[in-house]
């Protein structure tokens, strides 16, 4: 669950990569590594100078690397940047300017030289080819020297190759060098090589079927030069497609009245209870960082909000190894009165989150190729109208295919993933709702149903077999707080402005809460939530 209760996983579930720690022998090895980048970049830059000094050039005011005093936002030039994603054969002809970073550099001989510029996960071919008045052999052999993921400016005319480029983005054109300057050179070595980190699966096991060794980066060293793996095409679609799951969470949800509020993340008492949360002096009182607004957003609400929705850092401190967990992660949190039925907050997200798919699939068609290219998946198949089912209809799904489950209890992930295969193979859907849980698997706020006090009126989202949402009507009566906190061993006096938001009249209402990570890694398929976290904090990870 999300935000809606304490993810209680098996300390004992595996984790798919290992921790981040790096022994002394390790640091050791770095620390010889960025030495040896250091003498190799003086060296570097050493090489380019002698060529400045030594092979003087009437051209050289085409080529070379930009001085500090001219980045220093010297003066506005008023000149135009192509981004390299826009360069398209309708610009045949044209001169462009662009930025990126060198993703390869291949010289034929002295005189040509092909450089592959990136930016932003498209890449560009761009050739240098000595040209009386215009491209100097100094100037190749200048293009020669740039380290890869340098930054360079390039100046040139797009034009038209014979055949498709197979090594860019931009297969069906080049660009033909003019002028070349480097913005800002990276270290001659870098830890991992960005077409290493960007190699499918696929792509390893063809090779080896075929004798051939290709690197595999494994997702510690990732993490570890997170920096560098963030450039990937995959990396750039996957957080270009986290930033449109958040912006279509937000407009949808003001289209539909909410308001955008903003709670607290210290706490005098956990806002879920049990014992995962992070503990911490507040000037010298108990406090800890919130599990989640719950509590807040629920406030709000008896403030007359209405209908109120957050995106906000969420704090979990559960041992959890596994591949979907986190320590902390991105909420998005609903909450809104009802009227009448739970099912009103359901209609919610059905609504929400089937715009989210169907502008996601129209809109980042190019984010999602980029991700398919190194982590094949298929499109998640959802329905115009989202699927509900109940608890016990779910658990009658699991009996008839020879799955026990507790009637009264929750579903573990083996139960949850057989659970989303019986749906898809029955109904042709991977997202669904799953309604009315038992009571004692539900957090204390959580409203019994009205003609069985063993479940509740609550809900669980689910997306290829994994649970994404967690919502429920809530309780809004105070007495009747106190004593389902009290039953769940929470310390009422550590929530009692929260109870206390309740004697002043409360109208009945209900949310969800979901994580942003989470939904990224399912819509993408991908197999590790550390995929779709850019600075990911698990157990064992606090840096960088």
């Amino acid at each position: 669950m999300e935000s809606e209760k304490p993810q209680n996983p098996s300390p004992m579930e595996p984790q798919e990569e290992g921790s981040n720690k790096i022994s002394k022998k390790e640091a050791a090895k770095l620390e010889r590594q960025r030495r040896r980048q250091e003498a190799a970049a003086a060296a570097a830059a050493t090489a380019v100078s002698i060529v400045s000094i030594e092979e003087s050039d009437p051209l050289s005011g085409n080529y070379g690397d930009v001085e500090l005093n001219d980045l220093q936002s010297k003066a506005v030039t008023g000149r135009k940047w192509t981004e390299v994603g826009s360069v398209t054969p309708e610009m045949k002809d044209q001169v462009v300017l662009i930025r990126g970073r060198v993703q390869t550099i291949r010289p034929v001989g002295k005189k040509i030289a092909f450089v592959v510029v990136r930016e932003r996960g498209f890449t560009v071919q761009c050739v240098l080819t000595v040209k009386p008045e215009l491209v100097s052999s100094q100037m190749v052999k200048y293009a020669t020297s740039l380290s890869k993921e340098s930054i360079v400016d390039v100046e040139g005319v797009v034009t038209i190759p014979e055949k498709p480029i197979t090594g860019a983005t931009q297969q069906q054109v080049e660009v033909q060098i003019s002028k070349l300057y480097g913005v800002n050179r990276a270290v001659p070595t870098l830890p991992i090589n960005i077409e290493d980190a960007a190699r499918s699966e696929v792509e390893i096991e063809q090779a080896l079927e075929k004798g051939e060794q290709l690197v595999r980066v494994n997702q510690d060293t990732r993490l570890n030069f997170r920096i560098l793996d963030m450039r990937t095409p995959a990396n750039q679609g996957i957080f270009r497609i986290q930033c449109q799951v958040e912006n279509i969470f937000r407009q949808f949800l003001l289209s539909e009245g909410f308001v955008g509020i903003h709670t607290p993340k210290l706490i005098g008492g956990s806002s879920e209870g049990g014992s995962a949360v992070f503990r911490l002096d507040y000037k010298g009182q108990p406090a800890c960082l919130a599990q989640s607004p719950q509590l807040h957003k629920q406030m709000a609400i008896c403030g007359d909000f209405g209908r109120v929705f957050e995106v906000g850092p969420v704090f979990r401190a559960e041992d959890s190894f596994t591949h979907r967990h986190l320590c902390e992660f991105t909420g998005l949190d609903v909450e809104m009165e009802i009227k009448e039925h739970y099912s009103e907050v359901m209609d919610v997200v059905d609504r929400l989150f089937v715009a989210m798919f169907d502008s996601l699939n129209e809109k980042c068609k190019k984010e999602l190729e980029a991700i398919g290219r190194q982590y094949p998946f298929e499109p998640l198949k959802y329905l115009r109208k989202t699927l509900r089912l109940t608890f016990a209809e779910g658990i009658q799904m699991l009996k008839e295919a020879g799955v026990e489950v507790d009637p009264l209890g929750d579903l573990n992930t083996e139960s949850e993933r057989k659970l989303g295969q019986l749906v898809a193979d029955k109904y042709g859907t991977e997202f669904y709702i799953l309604h009315k849980y038992p009571q004692a698997v539900r957090p204390f706020y959580t409203m019994p149903c009205h003609d069985n006090p063993s479940y509740s009126n609550s809900f669980d989202v689910f997306i290829r077999g994994e649970e994404i949402i967690s919502g429920a009507q809530r309780v809004h009566v105070p007495e009747f707080l106190e004593k389902r906190a009290g039953e769940c061993g929470i310390d009422v006096k550590t929530i009692s402005t929260y109870i206390d938001s309740f004697r002043y009249g409360a109208p009945p209402h209900g949310g969800f809460g979901v994580g942003l990570e989470r939904v990224v890694m399912l819509f993408c398929a991908l197999n590790n939530i550390r995929k779709t976290s850019l600075f990911p904090r698990d157990p064992q990870r606090l840096a960088p």
